[in-house]
C-alpha cells in the first residue's frame, strides 16, 4: 500500500529527504507561494506547527510556481522570505509542480487519494492542504480558502488516533 512514507523530495536546501522520516506523525502538506493572496497563511501554518509539533504534527511546505507565477524566486530567496517574514520553522522543500506531466509523484498520489471540489483532481491554487494521518494515509483535502485555524479540529482528531488507523473523515 502506498503511503506518505513511500516518497522522497528535495529539501529547500537541496538535501534529499526520505518522507518516511515522518512515519508515525500527522502531516499537513501544503503547496505554498510567496506572492499570493493566501501567503499570510504561513502565519497560521507556523502557529499550528508550533502548537502541535510536540504531539506529532509536522507541516510540510512545497513551493510551487504553477499558479499566476506567484513563486518566481529561487529556493534560497524563498527560504529567506519564509524565515524572515513569517518565522517559518516547519520543513520546506524545493519548488515542485503539483499538476501536469511534471507533477511530483507525492502530489500525483495525494490527488489520487483525495479529489477536490466536485471530484476534480487538479490542484486549483496555492495553499491547497492535505492532512495525512499517522498511518501515512490521506485523511482529507482542503482548498486554498480554508484557513489553517479551521483545521484544528481535524488535526486534533488525527493526533488522537492510533498510528495504525486514521480518524473518520469529517
Amino acid at each position: 500500500m502506498t503511503s506518505l512514507n513511500s516518497f522522497s523530495a528535495a529539501s529547500i536546501t537541496g538535501e534529499n529527504i526520505d518522507l518516511s522520516r515522518y512515519q508515525g506523525q500527522v502531516a499537513l502538506i501544503v503547496n505554498v507561494a510567496s506572492k499570493c493572496g493566501f501567503t499570510p497563511q504561513y502565519t497560521g501554518l507556523e502557529a499550528l506547527y508550533r502548537q502541535y509539533q510536540d504531539q506529532g504534527l509536522v507541516v510540510l511546505g512545497f513551493p510551487c510556481d504553477q499558479f499566476g507565477h506567484q513563486e518566481p524566486a529561487p529556493e534560497a530567496e524563498i527560504l529567506e522570505f519564509c524565515t524572515s517574514t513569517y518565522q517559518v520553522g516547519f520543513p520546506l522543500f524545493a519548488k515542485i509542480d503539483v499538476n501536469g506531466a511534471d507533477a511530483h509523484p507525492l502530489y500525483r498520489w495525494l490527488k489520487d487519494e483525495k479529489a477536490g471540489v466536485l471530484g476534480t483532481q487538479a490542484i486549483k491554487w496555492n495553499f491547497t492542504k492535505f492532512l495525512v494521518g499517522r498511518d501515512g494515509q490521506v485523511i482529507k483535502r482542503y482548498g486554498s480558502s480554508t484557513t489553517p485555524d479551521e483545521l484544528r479540529g481535524d488535526i486534533e482528531k488525527a493526533l488522537a488516533a492510533p498510528s495504525d488507523q486514521h480518524p473518520p473523515s469529517a
